[in-house]
C-alpha cells in the first residue's frame, strides 16, 4: 500500500516545474506576468518527448497539472534548424493553439527568462571557479550554435546543388519571368477568344 505521506512520483512535468519555479522565484517580473492566468493549464509538446502539462498557480508559479489545457504549444521538428537561423525563425517553428494572451506571455518568458548559472554556481563552487565554468559553458553553447548553423547551411547546399530539391533565388527568378510572360500571353489569347465568341 502506498502511504499518503509519500511524495508523488517524479515525472518530467514535476521536474520541469521545479526548475521553472526556481527561475520564477528569482524574477518577480515574470511571476507578475503569469499571475493573471492562475488556474489555467499549459501543455508543452516536443515530439517524441512526453507532453508536459503545467498549471499556473496564484502568485505566478507553476506545478505539474492534469486539467484540460487552455493553451497547447507544440515545438515542430524544424525547431533546431530554425534556432540556428535566429529567434524570429524559431518562433515560426512553434505551433500555438488556445489562449492567445497566455501564449504571448509564455513566449515573452521564453525569450527573456534566463537562469543566472554563474550566480547559482558561485554559491557552490566559489566566484572564480563559477566564472570559469560559466565561460566554458558559454563557449560550448556558442560552438553548438555555430555547428548547427554550419549544418543547416550544408543541408541547404546539398538540397540545392546535389539533389536539386530547392532552387536558388536567381534560378527561381529566371524561371518565373518566362512563366509570367506565358501567363500574360494566355490572358491576351483568352480576351481575343472572348471577343470572337
Amino acid at each position: 500500500m502506498r502511504s499518503s505521506l509519500l511524495p508523488e512520483k517524479a515525472t518530467p512535468a514535476v521536474a520541469f516545474s521545479f526548475v521553472l519555479n526556481r527561475l520564477l522565484t528569482s524574477e518577480p517580473w515574470a511571476r507578475e506576468r503569469l499571475a493573471p492566468f492562475a488556474g489555467e493549464t499549459v501543455e508543452l509538446r516536443a515530439p517524441p518527448l512526453p507532453a508536459l502539462r503545467l498549471a499556473v498557480l496564484e502568485g505566478g508559479r507553476v506545478q505539474a497539472g492534469d486539467a484540460e489545457p487552455s493553451l497547447t504549444m507544440t515545438l515542430k521538428p524544424e525547431l533546431l534548424v530554425a534556432l540556428a537561423r535566429g529567434e524570429e525563425h524559431a518562433l515560426r517553428a512553434v505551433d500555438v493553439q488556445g489562449n492567445g494572451r497566455l501564449a504571448a506571455e509564455v513566449l515573452v518568458l521564453a525569450r527573456h527568462l534566463r537562469w543566472d548559472v554563474e550566480e547559482g554556481l558561485s554559491r557552490i563552487l566559489g566566484d572564480v571557479l563559477a566564472h570559469r565554468v560559466a565561460d566554458a559553458a558559454r563557449a560550448f553553447a556558442a560552438w553548438h550554435v555555430d555547428a548547427a548553423q554550419r549544418l543547416a547551411g550544408a543541408l541547404v547546399d546539398y538540397a540545392v546543388d546535389e539533389k536539386k530539391l530547392l532552387l536558388r533565388r536567381g534560378e527561381l527568378q529566371a524561371f518565373a519571368e518566362p512563366l509570367a510572360q506565358l501567363r500574360d500571353a494566355i490572358a491576351r489569347l483568352d480576351k481575343r477568344l472572348d471577343r470572337l465568341g
